[in-house]
């Protein structure tokens, strides 16, 4: 049984809203979650995705996802930002399907949420191998058998 989850999902233009349908959006955030959620998905432009990132990282560009954590536990609370033209440009550079990338930058985020990290080696092939179990139990390839 997968942990509860309350999800906002918003759109800064709605032309997104069909790709990614909020059973979809859920069921893939809450696959990637340990304890319950609430959490809050937003889909961006590039001009809003570079302004977060430049605003909350220092990095004047637009990326493909940021995480916003304010809570670990009991609950986790947490916005995903994600810049719809980046993660369309990435599966495209990729050769996936734009759902899957959508799906596994959604999964990324939710572990970052949950405290996982990547700066370093040993927490990052942890956090890999998490991300590569939730996608292939959603019916996705590892997607980081890609990039070997």
């Amino acid at each position: 049984m997968r942990p509860a989850l309350t999800l906002s999902l918003q759109f800064a233009d709605a032309s997104d809203r069909a790709l990614l349908p909020r059973h979809k959006v859920a069921r893939w955030v809450r696959a990637a979650l340990t304890v319950p959620g609430e959490i809050t998905v937003r889909i961006v432009g590039a001009e809003e995705g570079r302004a977060l990132n430049r605003d909350y990282r220092t990095k004047d560009y637009a990326t493909n996802v940021l995480t916003f954590d304010y809570a670990h536990a009991p609950v986790v609370v947490a916005d995903l930002v994600l810049c719809a033209p980046v993660v369309q440009r990435e599966a495209a550079e990729q050769g996936i399907g734009l759902q899957a990338h959508y799906a596994h930058l959604l999964v990324h985020g939710t572990l970052h949420a949950q405290g996982h990290d990547h700066e370093l080696d040993a927490p990052a092939r942890v956090m890999e191998a998490r991300e590569s179990e939730v996608m292939r139990s959603l019916g996705f390839g590892d997607p980081y058998a890609r990039a070997q």
